[in-house]
């Protein structure tokens, strides 16, 4: 009997070829209308940017209608975030914290936790780095808001995503990559304990 190899599993489609969403192009069309408002660019330009947004299919399409203006958030130009969990542990928020772009998270040795329940994003997306390593890394985001586990490595610890698929609109995507390490990452919404001290100090900052 002839054994036939295995078939290789599909490679993730770079990031520009992935498929756009409604409310991607949503983002963009606000972003042309406040250059338009700005003085940026004219009628016409408006008129024809934004019939191409509303019919993009991918990133890459609407990455080329907005290449010339500037970015709507400048926290997505700022230098990433990193958190190393060191000895000790580190973490970030609860609270109002300002979420750049881009957040790396190391283990290390104590952990590293990573809450966005309580910040304001305006990003649409935000890349998140997290290396499990000898203690772990946990991030928890608020109900609405999506992941992308698809480009992240689950190591030897393993990835446990327990978010739920469901997007408000306008609410930013997760991006995950990185590696599980020997301890793992966990990503999810609000426990119960969590969500009771939520309910109890609503404007906690």
């Amino acid at each position: 009997m002839t054994v036939r190899p295995p078939e290789p599993s599909p490679r993730p489609a770079p990031s520009e070829e992935l498929r756009a969403s409604h409310d991607d192009r949503e983002a963009v069309v606000e972003q042309l209308r406040d250059a338009a408002a700005e003085g940026r660019i004219d009628l016409d330009e408006l008129d024809s940017r934004l019939e191409q947004a509303l019919t993009s299919k991918t990133y890459a399409e609407l990455a080329v209608l907005t290449a010339d203006l500037p970015r709507l958030n400048s926290t997505e130009s700022q230098p990433p975030l990193v958190l190393k969990g060191g000895m000790y542990g580190a973490s970030r928020g609860p609270g109002c914290w300002e979420v750049p772009g881009h957040v790396i998270a190391r283990g290390g040795v104590g952990g590293v936790k990573v809450d966005f329940t309580r910040v304001e994003c305006r990003l649409t997306e935000v890349a998140v780095e997290a290396y499990g390593e000898t203690s772990g890394v946990t991030i928890v985001v608020p109900d609405g808001w999506a992941v992308d586990t698809s480009c992240m490595d689950p190591g030897v610890g393993g990835l446990t995503d327990k978010t739920t698929p469901d997007r408000l609109p306008g609410s930013p995507l997760i991006r995950l990559t990185g590696s599980g390490g020997m301890a793992g990452v966990v990503i999810r919404h609000p426990n119960r304990r969590e969500r009771r001290k939520l309910d109890s100090n609503p404007t906690q900052g």
